[in-house]
């Protein structure tokens, strides 16, 4: 991508804020789970990324995390399958004993001019990823996550103002809009925090991925900052829900988004 995405947590100072805690991040080889990782490891955290087939984006974002002196884990799959959704559990379990932060981050979006073009194969595979995996990951993850333990889903503008390009990825949002809520009211008897973060046009390497050149070159105009985030600008809403400064927040969704007014 040029210029290349801002996703190195370059800016950020740690303070120590989730020091010897666990985190599980879906996504994490590149974009935002690639700041939010290293931001996490910054803050003294011990990190496990999730990524489909991306090695050399995750061999980068394991060599951020471990450059902060904490530990780091890759696991590569496809988490549209509940069965490795349980291995990665299982494995960081292992590695580390716990999961005390739970970012599920991962998603995909297939652009679509009209509904009829969207195949009743994308939307499954795009729920599949997008919202099953969420929900049958978080399932094995709370089995392992002590009171305190926070749950952080990434949603999207896309959920509050809709897409005309983006319709089935858009109702996927929403999903993970009521999921949050649902969960955080389910949880909170629990001591587990659930929140999340809707950003708006961000520059990660899924935009030049599934947009065509033009959309690509106009891409995030159309917010009021005139522009799209980056990565880093994104992950902070993440180290904050992740730390204690937001113990009184939970069902909430933080809105990054270049200043769209969505009302919620």
């Amino acid at each position: 991508m040029q210029p290349p995405p801002q996703s190195h947590a370059a800016g950020h100072e740690g303070h120590g804020r989730l020091q010897g805690q666990v985190a599980l991040i879906t996504g994490g080889d590149s974009g935002i789970g690639r700041s939010v990782a290293i931001a996490f490891a910054k803050e003294g955290a011990n990190v496990a990324i999730v990524y489909l087939d991306e090695h050399e984006d995750a061999k980068e974002t394991l060599h951020g995390i471990e450059a902060q002196g904490v530990r780091a884990l890759a696991c590569c799959g496809d988490i549209g399958e509940p069965t490795f959704c349980a291995e990665v559990v299982q494995k960081v379990r292992q590695e580390f004993g716990r999961i005390d932060v739970l970012v599920n981050n991962a998603g995909e979006q297939h652009p679509q001019e009209h509904l009829r073009d969207v195949s009743s194969e994308q939307i499954e595979r795009t729920f599949r990823t997008n919202v099953f995996a969420m929900i049958n990951l978080t399932r094995e993850a709370l089995a392992c996550m002590a009171p305190g333990s926070r749950v952080i889903n990434t949603a999207s503008v896309t959920a509050y103002r809709g897409s005309p390009h983006l319709v089935d990825y858009s109702a996927t949002k929403g999903a993970i809009v009521s999921f949050t809520r649902s969960l955080a009211l389910q949880q909170a008897p629990h001591g587990i925090r659930v929140n999340g973060v809707a950003p708006g046009p961000v520059w990660t390497p899924l935009i030049p991925s599934t947009f065509s050149a033009e959309q690509v070159a106009h891409f995030g105009e159309n917010v009021p900052m005139k522009r799209p985030g980056q990565p880093d600008e994104i992950s902070p809403c993440y180290v904050f829900l992740a730390c204690d400064e937001s113990a009184y927040m939970t069902g909430q969704m933080l809105h990054p988004n270049g200043g769209e007014i969505v009302n919620a």
